[in-house]
């Protein structure tokens, strides 16, 4: 059966001192409330991360991952982190691909294919992020776009590498602005991505891939979209700065 997650997204957001205490918070209340087999991922900047590492030792529902690695494995490339430091300090997840990431820096299919390549060869399970804008929506692009963002940043990959990815379907137009794909938005595009995955690798591949939906998800409409058959959590954006919200969406698995 395929893992359901729930990774939270802090981005550049909460001081050292504001993660620490965020952080704290869930994994008390992780302890106390969540009964399932549900993971609960914090992807904090990079300076949090050695420090909330260390605070989740012997919580085995709490896991902790980067923002973003670089493609290389070391070299001249000033105020970048690589892979292996990320695994270095006990991190078991990397986001790529985030929409951020395209728009703001240019991250081309191409180069994630490369940072994909280099966090598995460190160990670390890539949460690969897809999506649409919204003018590739109106456009009725967005089955093409997706299925490109496969293609070409993931599908390199043979079956047991490609077996170690979280896929996150983010529609761009719901990120940030408190617009929500609806459940049969967000349903039939993870169930294009799965069918694309099962044509690419085996039907086994694809029901056993973990799905995320990441786009404006918080406590209220999190349990109809859970509730799809295609969904396997979210990737958490706002609503993973505030540790009762974050929690209550990782207890709908219960």
């Amino acid at each position: 059966m395929r893992k359901k997650i729930v990774a939270g997204n802090w981005k550049m957001n909460l001081d050292y001192n504001e993660g620490l205490g965020v952080f704290s918070e869930i994994i008390n209340m992780v302890k106390d409330e969540v009964t399932g087999t549900q993971e609960a991922v914090i992807c904090s900047p990079f300076i949090h991360l050695h420090s909330l590492v260390q605070l989740a030792k012997g919580y085995s529902k709490v896991s902790l991952g980067a923002q973003n690695a670089h493609q290389a494995e070391s070299g001249a490339y000033t105020g970048e982190i690589s892979a292996k430091m990320i695994k270095s300090i006990g991190a078991a997840y990397v986001i790529l691909g985030h929409s951020e990431r395209r728009q703001y820096f240019g991250e081309t299919n191409e180069l994630l294919a490369k940072k994909t390549d280099t966090a598995l060869a460190n160990d670390l399970r890539p949460i690969f992020c897809i999506g649409e804008t919204l003018q590739e929506r109106e456009a009725n692009q967005y089955f093409n776009i997706i299925k490109s963002q496969l293609v070409e940043g993931v599908f390199h990959l043979d079956a047991a590498h490609f077996s170690k990815l979280v896929i996150a379907y983010e529609p761009v137009w719901a990120i940030g602005t408190g617009v929500t794909a609806s459940s049969e938005q967000a349903q039939e595009i993870h169930a294009f991505i799965r069918k694309e995955i099962a044509t690419k690798y085996s039907q086994e591949v694809a029901d056993n891939t973990t799905i995320l939906y990441g786009g404006s998800c918080n406590p209220k409409n999190a349990p109809e979209l859970f509730a799809q058959p295609d969904i396997d959590g979210g990737l958490i954006g706002g609503a993973s700065l505030k540790s009762r919200d974050f929690v209550d969406i990782v207890k709908v698995f219960n």
